[in-house]
């Protein structure tokens, strides 16, 4: 297991963060894994012995529930706290009444209170808005989180499933101000959905803003269950819960060219498509979540698969955006900055 700087920060995360979406099986969540205590303590000793010391929850995944598990994991293992990065998330609805939703102060510092508690810790080191609440000032939310790093209840901010240019006017709020900025962004990322890559990836590399993906899989379809030959067993993810949006044409032609490569290496179509984000350099710690043990253990191994310079050719051309303007004017008018220069 390597490891990598969160953005511009001193703290050192694993290049897999272990994700625990599938813990509780609450609501919504319950297509997504019902992975219980004694369930959720074998994964997370996996993922611990494998070198994991990031760990990603948040409040709305399960109703709270996935924190609680999480926690008693933790405690289950007799783990010291500061030998885990543990980061939650606050935004979405956790009750019917008015104001148990969005990035209001008040939510944001009932948010960080609740999950602390359930969490069973006295602190958060990586503290996400899980989404754009259009209701609330980017000031108010920035202050409000503000609040919650200085009163030492949080260590880090972070932000997710934003707008380049949110993120900005959000840093630029909080440096005018002096207060905290976001060092972290988890945002949809994987070989066969790169359109971070227009205009999130270019600002996260110049802001040295850490970059954790989500759904590395594309919610499953690149698990290698899928094929254009074999959509739905009844048994997967995706078959109840088609999400997040994939063009399914493309991510055919993806994983025709995966399946091969696959193939050479010995290893799962997973893998390869895992160890394609972990060669991206803006990458600073993928997300990966299960519901069993051999698949998180095959997930892990994903760290073992060294691309060569033509596989990652091959998977670069087949998973390549189209282009789009502005970029494709961006990059015609830097053919003729330089004198002499192809």
């Amino acid at each position: 297991m390597k490891y990598n700087f969160l953005g511009n920060t001193g703290v050192l995360v694993s290049e897999l963060c272990f994700g625990t979406m599938t813990f509780g099986g609450d609501g919504y969540f319950e297509v997504i894994g019902k992975v219980q205590q004694d369930e959720a303590n074998a994964l997370v000793k996996t993922a611990l012995d494998a070198g994991i010391n990031f760990f990603d929850t948040a409040n709305v995944y399960s109703y709270g529930k996935s924190e609680e598990i999480l926690g008693q994991s933790f405690r289950t293992l007799g783990v010291k706290r500061s030998d885990v990065f543990i980061a939650t998330k606050a935004r979405g609805r956790m009750a019917p009444g008015a104001n148990q939703v969005g990035l209001s102060r008040l939510h944001l510092m009932d948010s960080v209170n609740e999950s602390l508690a359930r969490l069973g810790s006295d602190h958060i080191d990586l503290f996400y808005i899980h989404g754009v609440d259009a209701e609330t000032s980017l000031e108010e939310t920035m202050r409000g989180l503000e609040d919650v790093v200085r009163s030492g209840k949080v260590r880090y901010l972070g932000v997710s499933n934003h707008a380049a240019w949110q993120i900005m006017k959000a840093n630029g709020i909080a440096e005018k101000n002096g207060w905290t900025k976001f060092v972290a962004c988890q945002h949809y990322y994987t070989i066969a959905g790169r359109d971070l890559e227009r205009e999130l990836i270019p600002m996260m590399k110049d802001q040295n803003l850490g970059l954790m993906p989500w759904s590395p899989l594309a919610g499953g379809f690149l698990s290698g269950k899928y094929t254009r030959n074999s959509e739905a067993t009844g048994e997967n993810r995706r078959d109840n819960f088609d999400f997040p949006p994939v063009d399914k044409e493309k991510a055919y032609d993806i994983i025709d060219v995966i399946q091969p490569i696959a193939q050479a290496h010995g290893v799962s179509v997973a893998q390869i498509a895992l160890a394609w984000l972990l060669h991206q350099k803006a990458v600073t710690s993928v997300i990966i979540g299960a519901k069993k043990p051999e698949q998180l253990a095959d997930n892990i191994a994903a760290t073992h698969v060294i691309l060569t310079a033509d596989e990652l050719d091959q998977l670069n051309k087949i998973s390549a955006l189209k282009p789009e303007y502005p970029q494709w004017m961006i990059e015609r008018q830097a053919r003729e900055r330089i004198p002499g220069k192809p």
